[in-house]
């Protein structure tokens, strides 16, 4: 028969030198596990050594899985699996160990009074005695509140902020000598002309070094 345990996910980490378990909280699925129970059979040097299939008794047994129907059915598998050539008198002290294992385990966790989850510490509402999904805890939803406002005060004043004051233009300047694009500087990179670009004066528009009239208003250079 397999474990029933309290909590939707467990892991048993009993060998044939004694039981361990941990037990998951249903909502974050954080664990803790319990006491190590020295197996007395095994102490007593009664425990069957002959393991069918040659599986390691000393193997984790896995209960948890995110489905509760799959991890119940998978974990009654398991169990006749790995355990299988183990003592009558093993596989009683496993299910008395199992009790006390949840019996502890249960001091670590709290049972919420809608959804009827076992959560830990961290997932309960001590006020108001249900799981943090069901009543979420007022600071927190508070600060988290005033967190998400403050990100969106300042999502806005930055909509309203200016924070360019030059001209968006772009052109490129063309060497008058040899054609080459030219970046920045006053002169061609490539052959040294002088490759600033003119200002018309009628208008003030910029045009390409060496331009006969202005892209602009037309103004004939001189």
């Amino acid at each position: 028969m397999p474990l029933q345990s309290f909590t939707r996910n467990y892991e048993d980490n009993s060998t044939e030198a004694g039981f361990q378990f941990t037990f998951y909280c249903d909502k974050c699925e954080d664990g803790f596990k319990t006491k190590f129970i020295e197996s007395q059979t095994y102490r007593k040097g009664s425990l069957l050594r002959g393991i069918s299939r040659g599986i390691s008794i000393g193997t984790s047994l896995i209960g948890k899985a995110q489905n509760l129907g799959w991890s119940l059915e998978r974990g009654a598998d398991v169990i006749s699996e790995r355990f299988e050539g183990m003592s009558p008198e093993w596989h009683k002290e496993h299910e008395q160990a199992f009790e006390i294992a949840m019996n502890e385990a249960k001091g670590h966790f709290h049972r919420c009074q809608k959804c009827r989850s076992w959560v830990c510490e961290s997932d309960f509402n001590e006020e108001e005695g249900l799981c943090v999904e069901c009543a979420p805890r007022l600071n927190v939803e508070v600060a988290a509140a005033k967190s998400r406002k403050m990100v969106q005060d300042i999502e806005e004043r930055a909509q309203e902020t200016k924070v360019f004051e030059g001209k968006i233009e772009s052109k490129a300047i063309v060497c008058p000598q040899c054609g080459k694009p030219v970046t920045q500087g006053k002169f061609c990179s490539n052959c040294g002309a002088k490759a600033v670009m003119d200002t018309c004066p009628s208008c003030g528009a910029k045009s390409q070094p060496g331009a006969r009239f202005c892209s602009e208003c037309g103004e004939r250079f001189k």
